[in-house]
C-alpha cells in the first residue's frame, strides 16, 4: 500500500539523498524542470533521466538515457511519466535497486505500485516532493 501517512513520507524524504528523476525536461516551463531545481536546492543529489535528451545537461547535471545506465546507488526514483507509462519506470527502478519510487501528482498506477512493494520498495503516488517537503517542514539536507 502506498505511503500516505505524513510521518512515513517525512521519514522517506529525510532518509533519501540520491533521487533519479525520470522524465526530466530541459524546458523551464515543465514541472519536472522546476522540481529538479527545488530538490537540488534542498541538498538532494538529482540524477536526471530522459532518453530524448540523454547526454545533455539540466541544472548542471548530466542527463542519463535510462536508470540502468546510471550505475550508482539510487534512494528514490521520482517519476514524471503518464500513469500508463509509469509501470516501465517502476520496473526499471526495481531492477536498478532503488529503495523507493515516487509517482508525481496525477500519476497513479496501482499495478506498478504493487510490483514495487512486492520487491521491497516504498511507494508514494499522486504527490510531489516539492509540495510535501515544505508542507512537512523538512529542512534542507546539510552538505556532508
Amino acid at each position: 500500500m502506498p505511503l500516505t501517512d505524513p510521518q512515513d513520507i517525512a521519514t522517506l524524504l529525510t532518509e533519501t539523498r540520491t533521487i533519479a528523476l525520470v522524465g526530466i525536461s530541459d524546458r523551464p516551463d515543465r514541472p519536472s524542470y522546476g522540481v529538479m531545481h527545488f530538490l537540488q536546492s534542498h541538498g538532494y543529489r538529482v540524477l536526471p533521466v530522459n532518453p530524448q535528451i540523454a547526454g545533455e545537461h539540466v541544472h548542471g547535471d548530466f542527463v542519463w538515457g535510462r536508470l540502468s545506465d546510471i550505475g550508482l546507488p539510487i534512494d528514490m526514483v521520482d517519476i514524471f511519466r503518464r500513469s500508463d507509462a509509469a509501470g516501465e519506470a517502476v520496473d526499471d527502478a526495481i531492477a536498478a535497486g532503488a529503495k523507493a519510487v515516487w509517482m508525481q501528482l496525477g500519476v497513479i498506477n496501482e499495478a506498478a505500485a504493487a510490483r514495487a512493494e512486492a520487491a521491497g520498495l516504498k511507494v508514494v503516488m499522486n504527490r510531489c516532493p516539492a509540495i510535501e517537503i515544505p508542507r512537512l517542514g523538512i529542512a534542507p539536507i546539510a552538505a556532508e
